[in-house]
């Protein structure tokens, strides 16, 4: 499939899940995935970049080495690039069929990261979402919020590899928290946020309670 399921007539429905390193996204994928299959709904978890074979080749070139390795246009272009493989052979696919999608991060990462981190053009960035992606979009975006300096101590102590990002310096982590929250500002429809201090079990619970009154399920 390499053009958006048409969303009016298919039940599966785009949830994805942003914010900084050690936000807890990941975590909270998993528990939403577990709550929403127990309440019989076919769901599926993937992330970006990766989520498909070509996306998950493209991941290794970003997430590994120094953190200076690309600037803000080639990583954008790497991104998008993934981002394509990964709708095309994952993400619409699964839509049609009435799956649930719960992808770990999405677009407004490269808006957050590339953009507002490490100040690359807004509008390029835009340009290419419109030529990459068209006018598909997440029905919900959970923004995963908490101080940088207790994410990047989360992920310190994660320790599972592919830690360019944390590398980038306290400032470009500070841009990017900005950036995450100023997208929920401009975008209050579509995106929540959710306090990431709490509880790994108080986050999932608000998870659990914005997925369910925003998209009508039962509690």
């Amino acid at each position: 499939m390499e053009a958006p399921p048409d969303r009016s007539t298919t039940p599966g429905r785009f949830i994805t899940f942003e914010g900084g390193e050690g936000a807890g996204k990941s975590t909270q994928v998993r528990h939403l995935a577990a709550k929403l299959t127990a309440a019989g709904v076919a769901t599926l978890a993937t992330r970006e970049p990766g989520g498909s074979a070509g996306a998950e080749e493209i991941r290794e070139l970003l997430v590994h080495g120094a953190a200076a390795r690309w600037d803000a246009t080639a990583e954008t272009l790497l991104h998008f690039a993934a981002r394509r493989d990964h709708l095309v052979k994952t993400v619409w696919p699964a839509l049609q069929r009435g799956t649930w999608v719960l992808c770990d991060r999405f677009a407004d990462s490269t808006r957050a990261y590339q953009g507002a981190g490490q100040g690359g053009d807004p509008a390029f960035i835009e340009q290419l979402y419109g030529a990459v992606v068209g006018d598909f979009a997440p029905d919900l975006t959970l923004v995963l919020d908490l101080p940088v300096e207790v994410g990047l101590a989360r992920a310190a102590a994660r320790r599972d590899g592919g830690a360019r990002y944390e590398g980038m310096g306290q400032a470009f982590h500070q841009r990017l928290r900005e950036g995450f929250l100023e997208i929920a500002r401009r975008a209050p429809d579509r995106c929540r946020v959710i306090d990431a201090t709490a509880s790994e079990e108080a986050v999932a619970a608000a998870v659990w309670s914005t997925v369910a009154e925003r998209l009508e399920l039962a509690p």
